[in-house]
């Protein structure tokens, strides 16, 4: 089992528990966490009114395991944890401690709210590795960091501590984890229906927006480039890519 949960009265904390390969994403992980987002919604709204989304020490998580990462199934059932964290009729509270990097940020960035110890790095090296994350990744985190960040993040291949994020709003609070279990221990007490009718509203405020189609044929190109085996490959190997834009 690659991800752990446990229940603190009302409060569910589900942890990604990889910590030998820093809490990477494969798709094992992905099926653990639709499996639990699934064991959640079918609960009643008494036994679960926040989630805490968390990372095994010293990472929240590094990013996709890029061992056997490929566009389809992966891509695919990212999407799906994703948008599930956006559909539980309760409020997500991202904990993160430690790199939030790639699939991590956009973990982070599905959650309603967010906390962070000062020093954790968010980020997304996407162009690093000749991938592309997908439109909904790119509408979300301009939704959630700022225009600017994002276009920071995603061409610029920026990191950003949390800290800096907490600034510029993308932060919630700065703290720990026993700090989000209390504050998600404090949310808990609020009016369940009003807080499932407020995170509808946001996450549809959107929902006629069209998906452009020249974006996910260029991000279906970049996925099956050259560039994007060779990405990975000089990750695994650890060395420096030689991107050919084919």
């Amino acid at each position: 089992m690659t991800v752990r949960v446990e229940r603190d009265g009302r409060v569910t904390i589900i942890t990604l528990d990889r910590p030998e390969r820093r809490n990477a994403i494969d798709h094992p992980t992905l099926l653990e966490l639709l499996d639990v987002q699934a064991d959640i919604a079918a609960r009643s709204p008494t036994e679960t009114r926040v989630v805490v989304l968390t990372g095994a020490a010293p990472a929240f998580s590094a990013g996709a395991d890029l061992n056997g990462v490929e566009a389809g199934q992966f891509a695919t059932g990212l999407r799906r944890v994703l948008v599930g964290f956006g559909s539980l009729p309760v409020p997500v509270i991202a904990a993160i401690d430690g790199p939030a990097l790639g699939a991590g940020t956009q973990l982070a960035i599905a959650a309603d709210l967010r906390i962070a110890t000062p020093d954790s790095p968010l980020g997304i090296p996407a162009a690093r590795l000749g991938i592309s994350v997908d439109h909904w990744t790119i509408r979300r985190l301009r939704d959630e960091f700022t225009a600017p960040v994002a276009r920071a993040m995603l061409v610029g291949t920026e990191n950003y501590s949390a800290e800096r994020l907490h600034a510029l709003g993308g932060i919630h609070r700065l703290g720990d984890l026993s700090d989000a279990r209390e504050w998600a221990q404090r949310l808990a007490q609020f009016a369940p229906l009003t807080v499932v009718a407020h995170k509808l509203g946001l996450e549809t405020a959107d929902f006629d927006a069209p998906t452009v189609d020249a974006f996910e044929a260029a991000r279906s190109a970049a996925w099956a480039s050259t560039d994007a085996d060779e990405g990975r490959t000089a990750f695994l190997e650890k060395r420096a890519a030689n991107f050919t834009a084919s």
